[in-house]
């Protein structure tokens, strides 16, 4: 199973980047490929929130949950509907505290539906750099906006 796992310091408190990354309201702006979000229901019980949300990018529209873990500072995510062109998407964010503010670490799990054309090394390589370049995006926009994104 391909596996994509990068990792980006963020100078700021670990339960800020925590909050303002799980926003899902806010991923249009934080994410430069998302134009469209639309939460469909939180459950929050304990140290644990379960979100269940649709995504839009281009002219694709799909629906995940996220399982916020507010104790240990992680973030669960499946894809759940339509899956294609994945077989399977799970994606676990971890965040960790740092010397220089907070570490966050993206793993991303999945599998390509045999139906889909393009080849596996060149969507690995895609969603890689596509990470990358998000990651870098949220650490800018946080380092530098932090006041105007804090609730």
């Amino acid at each position: 199973m391909p596996r994509i796992n990068n990792s980006i310091i963020i100078r700021e408190d670990i339960e800020k980047v925590f909050n303002i990354t799980n926003d899902i309201s806010k991923w249009n702006e934080l994410f430069s490929d998302y134009h469209d979000n639309k939460i469909l229901n939180i459950e929050k019980e304990g140290r644990f929130t379960k979100i269940v949300f649709e995504l839009g990018k281009g002219n694709s529209t799909w629906k995940s949950y996220r399982l916020l873990d507010h104790k240990e500072y992680t973030a669960i995510a499946q894809r759940i509907e339509p899956m294609f062109p994945f077989l399977y998407m799970h994606l676990t964010w971890y965040y960790e505290h740092h010397p220089e503010g907070t570490l966050m670490t993206w793993v991303q799990d999945f599998e390509l539906d045999p139906g889909f054309r393009e080849p596996l090394d060149k969507v690995t390589e895609k969603m890689d750099r596509s990470t990358k370049i998000n990651q870098e995006n949220i650490k800018k926009i946080i380092e530098e906006n932090m006041h105007s994104l804090v609730k």
